[in-house]
């Protein structure tokens, strides 16, 4: 038993920690074409400071943001692991206040 909570444990780790690399590897795609984009436009436009030229920027920034939201657990409207979070905190709150009576 104790050996599948450490798979499980494992498991989630790895899980978690492929979910980060997909998000620093989609925002590193996102600065780095998004430089490529904007330098090309700077270099060959005479007016630099249109919406146009910021679309992708800003569209797929948003897109950015929720990917670090989905990969960083940050869900301001109290999601499903806020809920699992608060659980797990009464859980063990209640743990250590039964070890004071035993």
């Amino acid at each position: 038993m104790m050996e599948n909570l450490q798979q499980d444990k494992l498991k989630r780790a790895k899980k978690r920690v492929n979910e980060l690399k997909g998000f620093y590897i989609h925002f590193a795609v996102y600065l780095i074409v998004n430089a490529f984009i904007l330098i090309n436009i700077y270099r060959h436009s005479d007016d630099f400071w249109q919406w146009g030229h910021f679309f992708t920027l800003f569209f797929w920034g948003i897109g950015v943001a929720f990917h670090a939201a989905n990969a960083f657990n940050f869900n301001p409207f109290f999601g499903k692991k806020w809920e699992e979070r608060q659980i797990q905190k009464y859980i063990e709150k209640d743990e250590r206040e039964a070890d004071k009576y035993r």
